[in-house]
Protein backbone atom coordinates (compact mmCIF):
# COMPACT_ATOMS: atom_id res chain seq x y z
CA UNK A 1 0.00 0.00 0.00
CA UNK A 2 2.93 1.83 -0.11
CA UNK A 3 2.73 3.72 -3.70
CA UNK A 4 -1.25 3.45 -2.91
CA UNK A 5 -2.78 7.51 -3.26
CA UNK A 6 -4.64 7.88 -0.56
CA UNK A 7 -7.92 10.41 -0.13
CA UNK A 8 -8.99 12.60 2.74
CA UNK A 9 -12.73 12.48 2.70
CA UNK A 10 -12.86 15.76 2.17
CA UNK A 11 -10.86 15.62 -1.00
CA UNK A 12 -13.16 12.84 -2.15
CA UNK A 13 -16.67 14.93 -1.83
CA UNK A 14 -15.35 17.57 -3.33
CA UNK A 15 -14.25 15.64 -6.48
CA UNK A 16 -17.80 14.12 -6.77
CA UNK A 17 -19.44 17.13 -5.89
CA UNK A 18 -21.44 16.11 -2.91
CA UNK A 19 -22.54 16.98 0.19
CA UNK A 20 -21.22 14.99 3.20
CA UNK A 21 -24.91 14.03 4.08
CA UNK A 22 -25.46 13.34 0.99
CA UNK A 23 -22.28 10.80 0.58
CA UNK A 24 -22.96 9.19 4.05
CA UNK A 25 -26.94 8.36 2.89
CA UNK A 26 -25.30 6.70 -0.71
CA UNK A 27 -22.65 5.24 1.76
CA UNK A 28 -25.20 3.60 3.65
CA UNK A 29 -26.82 2.19 0.65
CA UNK A 30 -23.48 0.88 -0.64
CA UNK A 31 -23.46 3.22 -3.57
CA UNK A 32 -20.52 4.96 -2.47
CA UNK A 33 -16.64 4.76 -2.79
CA UNK A 34 -15.17 2.15 -0.66
CA UNK A 35 -13.72 4.20 2.89
CA UNK A 36 -11.11 3.19 5.15
CA UNK A 37 -11.24 3.93 8.80
CA UNK A 38 -7.79 4.43 9.92
CA UNK A 39 -7.11 3.47 13.44
CA UNK A 40 -6.93 7.56 14.29
CA UNK A 41 -10.97 7.49 13.28
CA UNK A 42 -9.89 9.39 9.95
CA UNK A 43 -11.42 8.03 6.90
CA UNK A 44 -9.47 7.66 3.69
CA UNK A 45 -9.76 6.58 0.06
CA UNK A 46 -7.92 4.98 -2.58
CA UNK A 47 -7.50 6.60 -5.63
CA UNK A 48 -8.28 3.06 -7.53
CA UNK A 49 -11.90 2.69 -5.42
CA UNK A 50 -12.52 6.14 -6.70
CA UNK A 51 -12.23 5.91 -10.32
CA UNK A 52 -13.42 2.47 -10.01
CA UNK A 53 -17.02 3.80 -8.37
CA UNK A 54 -17.15 6.37 -11.24
CA UNK A 55 -16.44 3.92 -13.96
CA UNK A 56 -19.47 2.08 -12.22
CA UNK A 57 -21.50 5.27 -12.44
CA UNK A 58 -20.49 5.72 -16.38
CA UNK A 59 -21.83 1.85 -16.88
CA UNK A 60 -24.80 2.39 -15.19
CA UNK A 61 -25.47 6.01 -16.62
CA UNK A 62 -25.06 4.38 -20.24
Amino acid sequence: MAGTKMLKLPEVLEEIEMSRAAFYRMHACDKAPKLIKLPNGQLRCRRSDLDGWWERCEQHAA
